[in-house]
């Protein structure tokens, strides 16, 4: 089964590691923006996928400034409930070396998270993107130059692929405009910008997600 509330990592086994690809969402307190993508990228691959561990797929998330221990916002478990994704058991976390050590893909809310992330060292750089620039070098990706993902670890092997794929591309395909890669911070707004971010994610989850797993989504 998937590591409860995405929050289970990896002991140091490099097997263990082989055999799963870990996705990191950063953004800054953790409350909002980050758990939001988290949990719809669960939803997202259950839909697609059934089970996603079953496929090797680790999903979690943290905060560059995290509210460590603290609940999901209000709003954004509304959000979530509202796009059918479960919001139950959250709790957020802080940011830490290790979360970055062992994740194979970071998705950042804004560039300034990316900078952050990247800054922790780690060889971080080639794998760590902002949602909205990811969602971008994706859908210029060929999925048949792609690992099949139906043979046996085929959805770990794809998704690795995909990520050096994009960083690749992240010279030679660049934002028309600095907000291009940028996902606004809701907190303490109204739930009506609630729900444009949250439409926002779901939006620039999809192709990324379709592009892993092979698999569009069924609802």
């Amino acid at each position: 089964m998937i590591a409860p509330q995405g929050r289970g990592i990896a002991g140091p086994d490099t097997a263990a590691k082989a055999d799963t690809f870990r996705i990191l969402h950063v953004s800054t307190g953790n409350v909002c923006r980050s758990p939001i993508t988290e949990r719809l990228t669960r939803h997202a691959l259950t839909d697609r996928l059934g089970d996603p561990f079953a496929g090797g797929l680790v999903v979690e998330s943290a905060g560059t400034w995290g509210h460590e221990g603290a609940p999901m916002e209000a709003h954004a478990a509304t959000v979530l409930a509202d796009l059918g994704a479960d919001p139950d058991g959250f709790t957020g976390r802080e940011l830490l070396d290790e979360h970055v050590i062992r994740a194979d893909l970071v998705l950042t809310a804004t560039r300034d998270h990316r900078a952050q992330v990247i800054s922790m060292g780690h060889s971080a750089g080639l794998r760590t993107f902002t949602l909205k620039e990811f969602t971008r070098l994706v859908r210029a990706i060929d999925p048949a130059t792609l690992p099949d993902p139906e043979r046996a670890g085929g959805v770990v092997e794809r998704a690795r692929a995909l990520v050096q794929a994009a960083a690749a591309l992240r010279g030679w395909l660049l934002a028309p405009n600095a907000e291009a890669d940028e996902v606004h911070d809701p907190y303490g707004a109204p739930i009506t910008f609630f729900r444009s971010i949250g439409d926002e994610i779901n939006q620039a989850l999809d192709p990324v997600l379709t592009a892993l797993t092979g698999r569009s989504a069924r609802s």
